[in-house]
């Protein structure tokens, strides 16, 4: 019987295929690691958490104020309308809407919209990727925020938070 090579045998090639896959996505994983930012992460955790209970505040103050709105996207013209339902207190000149993406913060949109009268406001937007956003609205002292899916067909209803 004649001895073969050691690399002509099918099990030497199992043996060493194994823990050469694991080294490979060892590799891969360390790469992908280092190579891309974890934007989920957001470095002063306690202040961020401080600055919740003050947003908690701006819910309630819109709860109290009445106000509602009523957003449309016209993905067409790059606009967004918003008209707030009658308030107290009167209406701001200006509004800041958010459309705030659940995963990439790079696709964070924030525009300011500027009264055009009776509760009525108009701004210029690109329009958004499909699919499901977060979105604020808010003036100094209130705030209204709800989830929009987009395309949306329907004008949006915001109230505030409870």
């Amino acid at each position: 019987m004649q001895k073969k090579p050691w690399y002509s045998e099918p099990w030497v090639w199992l043996v060493i295929a194994l823990p050469l896959t694991a080294v490979i996505g060892g590799g891969v994983t360390l790469w992908l690691a280092v190579s891309t930012s974890d934007g989920l992460v957001i470095d002063d955790y306690y202040q961020r958490g401080k600055e919740i209970n003050l947003d908690l505040a701006r819910d309630k103050a819109a709860l109290r104020r009445g106000v509602s709105a009523e957003m449309t996207l016209n993905a067409a013209a790059n606009a967004v309308a918003v008209h707030l339902a009658d308030m107290q207190g009167g209406w701001p000149n200006r509004i800041r809407l958010a459309l705030l993406h659940p995963t990439r913060a790079g696709h964070d949109v924030v525009i300011d919209l500027l009264h055009a009268g009776s509760g009525n406001f108009h701004g210029s937007l690109p329009a958004p990727a499909s699919g499901h956003w977060y979105v604020q609205l808010e003036a100094d002292d209130w705030r209204l925020s709800g989830t929009l899916q987009v395309p949306q067909l329907a004008p949006f209803r915001m109230f505030p938070a409870q």
